[in-house]
């Protein structure tokens, strides 16, 4: 069974070249290790943290993808797959892509056990940093109101502003 729902998505843009404004620069806990994950094992990170993160959230565009076709998205040059790890625990990560003229934050978000901790601002600030330090001059993302709630005041907070709306339906299961 499932519903039709309809969903607002945001589009955002930071063009600022390096700052983020007052109140939206935090650090990582010293007991966050940021890691940039590499080949071999990168594309199955991505597709578990997919599947891990955007769960609670409707994530439903890259549920079905095969192992070859996380590889060919993210084992690439230009992707940047980040994890925010706690001991043996992923926390969270961020998925960078460098397009012509920007830096898109393709996928961010926290595990389910790590929500409510108090790790999104800075896991949102050190990818953003990430972001603007590859030099496209311009960091783009997209949210929905099927994200977090906290997304969208997060992503205003560090200093991005919405360029557009639109409005889809989408049909999710019950």
């Amino acid at each position: 069974m499932s519903r039709v729902v309809e969903v607002v998505i945001t589009y955002l843009e930071l063009t600022a070249h390096g700052t983020l404004p007052a109140g939206g620069h935090r650090e990582l806990p010293a007991e966050v290790e940021l890691r940039l994950e590499q080949s071999p094992g990168v594309a199955a990170i991505a597709g578990a943290m997919y599947r891990t993160v955007g769960a609670d959230f409707h994530w439903l565009d890259r549920v079905a993808w095969t192992d070859e076709q996380w590889r060919l998205e993210v084992d690439r040059a230009g992707v940047e797959l980040w994890t925010a790890r706690i001991g043996d625990a992923i926390a969270g990560y961020f998925e960078l892509h460098v397009e012509v003229d920007a830096v898109e934050l393709k996928y961010f978000g926290l595990t389910p056990q790590f929500i409510g901790r108090g790790l999104g601002g800075p896991l949102l600030s050190a990818a953003v940093r990430r972001a603007v330090s590859l030099g496209q001059g311009r960091v783009t993302l997209n949210t929905c109101t099927l994200d977090h709630p906290a997304a969208l005041p997060n992503y205003l907070a560090r200093g991005f502003r919405a360029i557009r709306t639109e409005r889809q339906q989408r049909t999710l299961p019950s």
